[in-house]
Protein backbone atom coordinates (compact mmCIF):
# COMPACT_ATOMS: atom_id res chain seq x y z
CA UNK A 1 0.00 0.00 0.00
CA UNK A 2 1.33 3.45 -0.94
CA UNK A 3 2.07 6.05 1.70
CA UNK A 4 0.20 9.29 2.32
CA UNK A 5 1.59 12.77 1.77
CA UNK A 6 0.84 15.16 4.62
CA UNK A 7 1.31 18.89 4.05
CA UNK A 8 1.77 20.19 7.59
CA UNK A 9 1.88 23.81 8.73
CA UNK A 10 4.32 24.54 11.56
CA UNK A 11 3.03 28.06 12.21
CA UNK A 12 4.83 31.39 11.78
CA UNK A 13 7.91 30.96 13.96
CA UNK A 14 7.13 30.37 17.63
CA UNK A 15 7.35 26.59 18.25
CA UNK A 16 4.66 26.91 20.93
CA UNK A 17 2.22 27.81 18.14
CA UNK A 18 2.61 24.41 16.46
CA UNK A 19 -0.53 22.31 16.65
CA UNK A 20 -0.77 19.04 18.54
CA UNK A 21 -1.56 17.33 15.25
CA UNK A 22 1.59 18.67 13.60
CA UNK A 23 3.67 17.41 16.53
CA UNK A 24 2.00 13.99 16.43
CA UNK A 25 2.53 13.51 12.70
CA UNK A 26 6.21 14.33 13.04
CA UNK A 27 6.55 11.91 15.94
CA UNK A 28 4.68 9.08 14.21
CA UNK A 29 6.37 9.24 10.79
CA UNK A 30 9.94 8.75 9.64
CA UNK A 31 10.23 10.76 6.41
CA UNK A 32 10.06 14.52 6.94
CA UNK A 33 10.46 16.88 3.98
CA UNK A 34 11.62 20.51 3.95
CA UNK A 35 11.69 23.08 1.12
CA UNK A 36 15.31 24.13 0.76
CA UNK A 37 18.79 22.88 -0.16
CA UNK A 38 19.68 21.67 3.38
CA UNK A 39 16.91 20.38 5.65
CA UNK A 40 18.51 21.43 8.94
CA UNK A 41 19.02 24.99 7.69
CA UNK A 42 15.39 25.61 6.75
CA UNK A 43 13.22 27.82 8.94
CA UNK A 44 10.58 25.08 9.14
CA UNK A 45 13.12 22.67 10.64
CA UNK A 46 14.44 25.22 13.12
CA UNK A 47 10.90 25.84 14.35
CA UNK A 48 9.76 22.22 14.48
CA UNK A 49 12.83 20.74 16.14
CA UNK A 50 12.26 22.96 19.17
CA UNK A 51 8.83 21.40 19.68
CA UNK A 52 9.82 17.90 18.57
CA UNK A 53 13.50 17.27 19.45
CA UNK A 54 13.36 13.73 18.01
CA UNK A 55 12.93 15.32 14.57
CA UNK A 56 16.74 15.52 14.43
CA UNK A 57 16.90 11.71 14.19
CA UNK A 58 14.30 11.31 11.42
CA UNK A 59 14.94 10.80 7.71
CA UNK A 60 15.22 14.45 6.67
CA UNK A 61 14.62 15.14 2.97
CA UNK A 62 15.42 18.51 1.37
CA UNK A 63 13.72 19.52 -1.88
CA UNK A 64 15.05 22.63 -3.57
CA UNK A 65 12.27 25.02 -4.54
CA UNK A 66 13.99 28.42 -4.95
CA UNK A 67 11.93 31.58 -5.38
CA UNK A 68 11.77 32.49 -9.07
CA UNK A 69 9.41 34.10 -11.58
CA UNK A 70 10.66 31.74 -14.32
CA UNK A 71 7.68 29.44 -14.87
CA UNK A 72 9.74 26.76 -16.62
CA UNK A 73 12.26 26.63 -13.79
CA UNK A 74 9.44 26.46 -11.24
CA UNK A 75 7.85 23.55 -13.10
CA UNK A 76 11.16 21.67 -13.24
CA UNK A 77 11.74 22.18 -9.51
CA UNK A 78 8.24 21.09 -8.58
CA UNK A 79 8.41 18.01 -10.81
CA UNK A 80 11.76 17.05 -9.33
CA UNK A 81 10.41 17.46 -5.80
CA UNK A 82 7.39 15.33 -6.67
CA UNK A 83 9.67 12.60 -8.04
CA UNK A 84 11.66 12.60 -4.81
CA UNK A 85 8.56 12.29 -2.64
CA UNK A 86 7.07 9.61 -4.87
CA UNK A 87 10.05 7.35 -4.25
CA UNK A 88 9.07 7.20 -0.57
CA UNK A 89 5.30 7.03 -1.11
CA UNK A 90 5.66 4.20 -3.62
CA UNK A 91 7.65 2.26 -1.02
CA UNK A 92 4.74 2.54 1.42
CA UNK A 93 6.17 5.28 3.61
CA UNK A 94 4.16 8.30 4.68
CA UNK A 95 5.76 11.65 3.93
CA UNK A 96 5.34 14.74 6.13
CA UNK A 97 6.09 17.95 4.22
CA UNK A 98 6.64 20.77 6.73
CA UNK A 99 5.85 24.30 5.65
CA UNK A 100 5.70 27.67 7.39
CA UNK A 101 2.37 29.03 8.52
CA UNK A 102 -0.56 27.20 6.96
CA UNK A 103 -0.14 24.90 3.93
CA UNK A 104 -3.14 26.44 2.15
CA UNK A 105 -1.69 29.99 2.11
CA UNK A 106 0.92 30.60 -0.65
CA UNK A 107 2.62 27.36 0.34
CA UNK A 108 5.34 25.61 -1.66
CA UNK A 109 3.97 22.22 -0.66
CA UNK A 110 0.75 22.87 -2.62
CA UNK A 111 2.59 22.52 -5.92
CA UNK A 112 3.86 19.08 -4.91
CA UNK A 113 0.55 18.05 -3.39
CA UNK A 114 -1.26 18.69 -6.69
CA UNK A 115 1.25 16.55 -8.56
CA UNK A 116 0.95 13.68 -6.12
CA UNK A 117 -2.85 13.76 -6.36
CA UNK A 118 -2.57 13.65 -10.16
CA UNK A 119 -0.32 10.61 -9.81
CA UNK A 120 -2.94 8.84 -7.72
CA UNK A 121 -1.53 9.22 -4.20
CA UNK A 122 -3.53 10.17 -1.11
CA UNK A 123 -2.75 13.56 0.41
CA UNK A 124 -3.89 15.53 3.45
CA UNK A 125 -3.32 19.14 4.44
CA UNK A 126 -2.91 19.92 8.13
CA UNK A 127 -3.67 23.50 9.05
CA UNK A 128 -1.25 25.69 10.97
CA UNK A 129 -1.48 29.19 12.42
CA UNK A 130 -1.02 31.74 9.64
CA UNK A 131 1.59 34.49 9.75
CA UNK A 132 -1.02 37.23 9.53
CA UNK A 133 -3.09 35.87 12.42
CA UNK A 134 0.06 35.50 14.52
CA UNK A 135 1.23 39.02 13.63
CA UNK A 136 -2.16 40.47 14.47
CA UNK A 137 -2.18 38.73 17.85
CA UNK A 138 1.43 39.73 18.53
CA UNK A 139 0.57 43.42 18.02
CA UNK A 140 -2.89 43.30 19.62
CA UNK A 141 -4.37 44.29 16.28
CA UNK A 142 -7.89 43.09 15.35
CA UNK A 143 -7.83 42.04 11.69
CA UNK A 144 -11.54 42.56 11.07
CA UNK A 145 -14.51 43.63 13.15
CA UNK A 146 -18.25 43.60 12.57
CA UNK A 147 -18.77 43.74 8.77
CA UNK A 148 -15.24 44.68 7.65
CA UNK A 149 -13.63 42.91 4.71
CA UNK A 150 -10.12 41.47 4.69
CA UNK A 151 -7.95 41.46 1.55
CA UNK A 152 -4.81 39.31 1.37
CA UNK A 153 -2.23 40.23 -1.25
CA UNK A 154 1.14 38.74 -2.21
CA UNK A 155 2.65 42.22 -2.36
CA UNK A 156 5.66 41.38 -4.52
CA UNK A 157 3.27 40.21 -7.26
CA UNK A 158 0.75 43.03 -6.85
CA UNK A 159 2.75 46.23 -6.91
CA UNK A 160 0.07 47.83 -9.10
CA UNK A 161 -2.46 47.66 -6.28
CA UNK A 162 -3.43 50.94 -4.61
CA UNK A 163 -5.32 49.43 -1.64
CA UNK A 164 -8.50 51.18 -2.73
CA UNK A 165 -11.05 48.57 -1.68
CA UNK A 166 -13.03 49.00 1.52
CA UNK A 167 -11.72 47.02 4.47
CA UNK A 168 -8.32 46.00 5.75
CA UNK A 169 -5.31 44.57 3.91
CA UNK A 170 -2.69 41.95 4.58
CA UNK A 171 0.46 42.33 2.49
CA UNK A 172 2.62 39.22 2.35
CA UNK A 173 5.95 38.55 0.61
CA UNK A 174 6.89 42.23 0.76
CA UNK A 175 10.60 42.05 1.59
CA UNK A 176 12.31 42.17 -1.82
CA UNK A 177 10.22 45.12 -3.05
CA UNK A 178 9.86 47.05 0.20
CA UNK A 179 10.64 50.45 -1.35
CA UNK A 180 7.70 50.13 -3.73
CA UNK A 181 5.46 48.61 -1.08
CA UNK A 182 6.17 51.54 1.23
CA UNK A 183 5.11 53.98 -1.50
CA UNK A 184 1.80 52.15 -1.87
CA UNK A 185 1.28 52.18 1.90
CA UNK A 186 2.10 55.90 2.18
CA UNK A 187 -0.42 56.73 -0.56
CA UNK A 188 -3.14 54.62 1.08
CA UNK A 189 -3.44 56.77 4.23
CA UNK A 190 -4.01 53.62 6.26
CA UNK A 191 -2.87 52.67 9.75
CA UNK A 192 0.16 50.43 9.36
CA UNK A 193 1.83 47.78 11.49
CA UNK A 194 4.50 45.39 10.23
CA UNK A 195 5.99 42.35 11.97
CA UNK A 196 9.28 41.01 10.65
CA UNK A 197 10.14 37.39 11.58
CA UNK A 198 7.07 37.00 13.78
CA UNK A 199 7.67 34.70 16.74
CA UNK A 200 11.39 34.27 16.03
CA UNK A 201 14.38 35.51 18.01
CA UNK A 202 15.03 38.31 15.50
CA UNK A 203 11.45 39.58 15.49
CA UNK A 204 10.91 43.30 14.91
CA UNK A 205 7.70 45.33 15.03
CA UNK A 206 7.17 48.59 13.11
CA UNK A 207 4.12 50.79 13.61
CA UNK A 208 4.39 53.27 10.74
CA UNK A 209 5.57 53.38 7.14
CA UNK A 210 8.42 55.66 8.18
CA UNK A 211 9.77 53.06 10.63
CA UNK A 212 9.88 50.21 8.10
CA UNK A 213 13.44 49.66 6.81
CA UNK A 214 14.02 49.40 3.07
CA UNK A 215 16.00 46.20 3.61
CA UNK A 216 13.33 44.39 5.65
CA UNK A 217 13.55 40.61 5.42
CA UNK A 218 11.47 38.18 3.37
CA UNK A 219 9.33 37.20 6.37
CA UNK A 220 7.75 40.64 6.72
CA UNK A 221 3.99 40.79 7.24
CA UNK A 222 2.13 44.10 6.90
CA UNK A 223 -1.34 44.89 8.23
CA UNK A 224 -2.88 48.01 6.67
CA UNK A 225 -6.15 49.12 8.25
CA UNK A 226 -8.69 51.80 7.46
CA UNK A 227 -8.46 54.62 10.00
CA UNK A 228 -11.12 54.33 12.68
CA UNK A 229 -13.95 56.86 12.88
CA UNK A 230 -15.30 58.30 16.10
CA UNK A 231 -18.23 55.86 15.97
CA UNK A 232 -16.09 52.72 15.70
Amino acid sequence: MAGILYGVGVGPGDPELMTLKAVRLIQENEVIVFPGPVAQETVAYQIAVQAVPELANKTLVAVEMPMTHDQQEMTRNHDKAADTLESYLKAGQNVVFLTLGDPTIYSTCLYVQKRMMERGYKTQLVSGITSFCAAAARTNTPLVEWNEQLHILPAVHRLDSRLELSGNYILMKSGKKMNQVKEILADSNRDIVMVENCGMENEHIYRSVEEIPDDAGYYSLIIAKEPKTKHD
